[in-house]
């Protein structure tokens, strides 16, 4: 008997684990999320970016994919609730898990949303999650 490509059970923004099973995620199952998704590596470039936060941002993945978040991509996040978490984690050695209501500004009107920030002790990829109010 033949094992069949596993489709990811569904997947909700206040999942628990949720960092680890992102990365498991191809882009094409990232994209079909609710919510958006953002990895970047250690020094803050994007390698991931999904298809609902592109449309929602206004920003194409040709655009953000390469460049720093927080300095080119959002840098209305590079403040101390959402840049310096990921930091101060990194210098613990700590996993990061954290939901924060927060109010983008960058290229838009201001929109509150709500980030999950998650970085997993270890793993190569981080991530900003942002759900927009439906």
């Amino acid at each position: 008997m033949t094992q069949s490509a596993v489709v990811p059970i569904a997947c909700s923004f206040a999942q628990a684990e949720l960092g680890e099973q992102l990365a498991r995620f191809s882009s094409e199952e990232l994209d079909n999320l609710d919510f958006g998704v953002i990895g970047f590596d250690a020094n803050g470039v994007v390698s991931r970016y999904n298809a609902f936060e592109a449309n929602a941002a206004g920003l194409t993945a040709s655009r953000v994919l390469g460049q720093p978040l927080f300095t080119v991509v959002a840098p209305c996040m590079n403040n101390f609730l959402v840049a310096q978490r990921f930091d101060d984690a990194s210098d613990a050695a700590d996993t990061l898990d954290v939901t924060i209501d927060y109010v983008l500004t960058l290229r838009m009107r201001p929109i509150k949303v709500a980030l999950r920030l998650i970085a997993v002790h270890g793993a190569a990829v981080r991530y900003v999650l942002v759900k927009r109010a439906t």
